[in-house]
């Protein structure tokens, strides 16, 4: 059981690693970074590099033996990707399906196959999808997400690289916001954060403030306006 240091999650879980690069938020992708570090700690799991997309069918079965958790999906790739299998897909969905006990937060910025490949899916109430969106250019995305039959749906703002002024937050449960990090981040702006949050709180949709990023996150830190907004998805309270 990987414990994360994600502030919106518990534990990661990845049945498939690798992923490729399509959009701007992806220029400085921690995934990509940690596989590097991994491949040279000779990990056999990562031995094929970023860059190749591979499916690991002896980790399926591994939250069925975990406690209760909240379970973010493929840290360290895209479950939507083009070269990950349907029935692949197929199988990762029927774990949660048939994991109750958990939460599982599945992200991906491959919108189009999302939507294409969920009617083929079975969507229990426990998992969350989201899609990332992290500037204007890419807001298409959650039109894709919003026509899925996800019992929870939400948004990725992170690297925010752009303002986000018009969202359509319609059928949307949770909005994350952060900045990006490392070594040469690009900046966010606190008017890009604060109108999104503001939308959030006018459309009544849970709203989470990850971090400001920088080349020192934990410096920088996860205040705005002078608190922490670490809001959950409103419909776990009934779902409960």
């Amino acid at each position: 059981m990987a414990g994360s240091s994600i502030e919106w999650t518990e534990v990661t879980w990845n049945p498939t690693t690798g992923c490729t690069k399509i959009s701007q938020g992806c220029k400085f992708c921690y995934a990509e970074v940690m596989t590097k570090r991994l491949q040279a700690m000779g990990v056999d799991k990562y031995s094929g590099g970023f860059k190749k997309v591979a499916v690991h069918p002896e980790v399926l079965d591994h939250p069925r033996k975990w406690r209760p958790s909240v379970i973010f999906v493929n840290s360290m790739s895209d479950l939507f990707h083009e070269d990950v299998p349907l029935d692949f897909i197929q199988r990762v969905f029927k774990v949660m399906n048939e994991c109750p006990q958990h939460q599982f937060q599945v992200l991906t910025k491959r919108a189009e196959r999302l939507e294409e490949l969920a009617p083929f899916l079975n969507w229990s109430s426990n998992i969350w999808m989201g899609v990332s969106v992290e500037n204007e250019e890419v807001a298409f995305r959650i039109g894709h997400l919003r026509r899925t039959a996800a019992f929870i749906k939400f948004l990725s703002l992170e690297p925010l690289i752009g303002p986000l002024a018009n969202l359509n937050l319609q059928n949307i449960d949770w909005v994350i916001v952060g900045g990006e990090s490392g070594r040469s981040p690009r900046p966010m702006l606190i008017n890009w954060v604060l109108d999104i949050q503001v939308q959030c709180e006018n459309a009544k949709v849970a709203f989470f403030f990850k971090q400001w990023g920088g080349k020192n996150k934990k410096v920088a830190g996860r205040l705005l306006n002078g608190k922490t907004y670490d809001a959950m998805p409103n419909k776990l309270i009934n779902y409960k």
